[in-house]
């Protein structure tokens, strides 16, 4: 008998859903997309009104075939991909490739995987919405655009290899910005002070005075005054104070939070929302809406009055910010408030956990606490204030479930009039900092505030631009600063400097000398197109194509004739304009000049000027750990002795130091030896042999057996033959210290040819 097909995008989510529909249902799954534009110039033609050519994925064709069979005898067909753009544009794909009607073909569409959803989306079915697939084409083909046409001004004007993206660049861009504003930042010193006080009941009492002083004289000044006075209690208030809960989650801000308390990249939350999505426990986590639903805000008021009573309840609405929050219409949100736990795994568990705290919060009374302010005052004709500042929580309120960051700071009981004594009062030297480094997370909230991306592209933006090395999430070494620190206790004053590492970072998103010198080549040559403000236009115009006030024409044509015409002119622009070569200084021997510039291997610092054929320049790379903008003509100096001769072997042999792309090392014939941490300028003979024994000591523990040209050796993945030219595994059933030379070279014969990374395929 004939069933009812709904087709949807994972087979995950497909096995969730068979669980609700009954026998009268078959729900097959298209993994994904099943077409795409094929990878070439000229899949969207530009004069035909950018006409896409899209074309089956390989990997597909066995699907299609299969769901091709299951709609011959299918008695209705339900086209259930994910509602967005992207799950639109694949409902689209599917209705073509598989000869439905897009008209007619019902389109099925629910926020989370529960009976009554699935119920309520196939009692109210609609066709395809026809605006949204062409919202999502016309964002395509401008991906798709910049992407084949600007990628390869980029290989003849900067070097091979390199790729432009019209989001990616400008995220690119933003934290190329605040590396520079880091880097222009000029240290200002300040002064805090905090001072330790006794009552006569032997209680403790930390204050801090209000404002910052210039420098160590004021405050030793003031310490002065402090050694000669005496100390009371001048004011106690006290007032109530209210925190609210925070909106329930969208994409950005979970991703946000889930980096805060879990420690998840924006990629991990998105796969591990994705897995509780399919099976049924939270909503569709692609959202930039606050809205949730009157059932499950029914649901938690009930959950929450008879788990933690009426008094923990507050029916709360949030408004959306985002304008164009048409792609969804829920926040993310557990589909059952009394679940507290779900999910396959431990990761998938805390991440659900997080989910489900927020949101029932959202819906709870605020937490109250009482605020204590104590003001301490000093004797004499020019008193000085200092002032503790506390508070006790009341009621826990939504904190009951949430949580909260950090403890109740609780002062002691003290009244205006109590006399207090000083033990001691501080001061360290404070030198202020520029602009924060982005996180994974807090790019995430800077791109969603310019309105750069949408939910759904954050973590593909992310990982797509440390994959092509414009950025790498990396430690930042700071630079030892002096500071003072001026203490007074028992009456005494001391003054010490201490150092400290100035600038140092954790796990933060850096831009490379490759981001730097793309970026400011596209600033400079294509600014429009990685402007913030024209970045953001474009997402408002794709969202007027989804909402039918544009059309994708219109679009594609206002963006693409500007950016033509950019594309042209830069035939005009020189190599070496684009190279953006920084003069570091002289060279104080030859005199000539020595330049930082992106050469085709990366960056790399040059002496001499390029273009005089009778005295070329010379060339060496850019120090481990220096940028084309910052190295010194001190260090750039350095580089230019390299190799450098450390001396020979006890047989003749000359050990040479260099730095490579690996890092630093040192050669002996043709052996080479990394020498981390050392520093090949300065390293001795005496490390160096040193290194160079211990290697040779781990050549010959891997080393088996040698016939001829053929080795027997031990490998990272076990025992294996080589020739030098074919590697080839030994059988785990043979003993690799009993093989003999025939057994060996049968190996290698018949061991399968290593495929090039880049074999050409043979044309018919």
């Amino acid at each position: 008998m004939p069933k009812n097909l709904v087709i949807v995008e994972s087979p995950a989510k497909a096995k969730t859903i068979e669980k609700y529909l009954g026998s009268d249902y078959v729900v097959k799954s298209s993994i994904g997309h099943i077409r795409s534009l094929p990878s070439k110039n000229g899949s969207i033609d530009v004069a035909n009104n950018f006409k896409p050519t899209f074309q089956i994925d390989p990997d597909k064709k066995k699907i299609i075939a299969e769901l091709k069979k299951a709609v011959a005898s299918a008695k209705s067909v339900l086209l259930a991909s994910d509602e967005d753009r992207e799950g639109e544009a694949i409902a689209w794909h599917l209705s073509e490739v598989l000869k439905l009607d897009p008209a007619t073909t019902k389109r099925i569409v629910f926020h989370e995987i529960t009976k009554d959803a699935l119920d309520g989306a196939i009692s109210n079915p609609r066709t395809i919405d026809m605006p949204l697939v062409e919202a999502q084409q016309a964002r395509q083909a401008l991906d798709y655009l910049v992407g084949f046409e600007l990628s390869p001004v980029l290989w003849r004007k900067v070097a091979p290899k390199l790729s432009a993206g019209r989001v990616q660049s400008v995220a690119v861009r933003l934290i190329v910005d605040r590396e520079r504003e880091i880097e222009s930042h000029l240290p200002e010193s300040s002064f805090k002070i905090s001072a330790n006080f006794e009552s006569v009941n032997g209680d403790e009492l930390k204050a801090e005075a209000s404002g910052k002083l210039a420098t160590a004289e004021e405050v030793k000044q003031l310490f002065n005054i402090y050694k000669d006075s005496k100390f009371s209690v001048v004011d106690v208030a006290k007032k109530p104070g209210s925190r609210n809960p925070s909106a329930p989650f969208i994409t950005s801000s979970l991703q946000q939070e889930a980096a805060a308390r879990l420690g998840y990249s924006p990629r991990t939350t998105m796969q591990l929302a994705q897995r509780l999505y399919e099976a049924g426990h939270i909503t569709y986590m692609r959202t930039d809406s606050l809205n949730l639903s009157k059932q499950f805000l029914g649901a938690a008021t009930s959950y929450i009055k008879k788990e933690f009573g009426d008094n923990y309840h507050q029916f709360r609405t949030f408004k959306t910010k985002s304008s164009g929050a048409q792609e969804a219409h829920e926040a993310i949100r557990p589909t059952d408030p009394s679940r507290k736990t779900a999910g396959a795994d431990e990761q998938q568990n805390k991440l659900y956990n997080l989910i489900w705290r927020r949101t029932l919060a959202s819906q709870m009374a605020p937490a109250v606490v009482e605020k204590t302010e104590v003001v301490v005052e000093s004797s004499g004709s020019k008193p000085v204030r200092l002032v503790a500042k506390g508070e006790v929580l009341t009621f826990d309120g939504f904190i009951r479930v949430y949580g909260r960051s950090g403890d109740d700071t609780l002062l002691p009981n003290l009244k205006t009039g109590d006399k207090l004594i000083l033990n001691s009062a501080e001061s360290i030297e404070a030198l202020s900092r520029g602009p924060a480094r982005y996180t994974e997370a807090t790019l995430v909230k800077a791109l969603e505030e310019r309105g750069i991306g949408r939910p759904s592209t954050y973590a593909s933006i992310i990982s797509t631009i440390q994959s092509r090395e414009y950025v790498e999430r990396t430690d930042v070494e700071g630079v030892q600063r002096e500071i003072r620190h001026i203490t007074l206790a028992q009456g005494t004053i001391s003054d010490r400097s201490e150092t400290f590492e100035y600038g140092k970072d954790s796990n933060k998103l850096v831009p490379t000398d490759r981001g730097q010198v793309v970026t400011d080549f596209l600033v400079k040559h294509f600014g429009e197109v990685v402007d913030y403000d024209f970045t953001k236009s474009i997402e408002q115009e794709l969202d007027d194509v989804a909402d039918s006030t544009k059309t994708r024409l219109e679009v594609l044509n206002d963006f693409y004739g500007p950016f033509s015409r950019l594309v042209k002119a830069s035939d005009d622009i020189s190599r070496s304009e684009a190279a953006q070569a920084r003069l570091v200084g002289q060279d104080p021997k030859s005199k000539k000049p020595i330049y930082a510039r992106f050469g085709r291997f990366g960056p790399m610092l040059q002496l001499g000027e390029q273009g005089d054929e009778s005295d070329k320049p010379q060339f060496a790379s850019l120090p481990r750990g220096e940028k084309i903008e910052t190295i010194s003509l001190e260090k750039a100096l350095k580089a230019f002795e390299l190799p450098r001769l450390v001396g020979h072997t006890a047989s003749g042999e000359e050990i040479k130091a260099n730095i490579g792309r690996f890092g630093p090392y040192i050669q002996i014939g043709k052996l080479f030896v990394s020498i981390k941490p050392h520093d090949p300028h300065d390293i001795t003979l005496e490390e160096s042999l040193e290194l160079y024994k211990a290697k040779l000591k781990a050549e010959k523990e891997k080393f088996i057996a040698k016939f001829g040209d053929i080795q027997v050796l031990k490998g990272r993945y076990g025992p294996y033959v080589t020739d030098g030219k074919k590697n080839a595994t030994i059988p785990k059933t043979q003993d690799p210290t009993k093989l003999t030379e025939a057994e060996a070279r049968k190996i290698l014969d018949e061991a399968p040819a290593k495929k090039g990374r880049f074999t050409r395929r043979k044309k018919k």
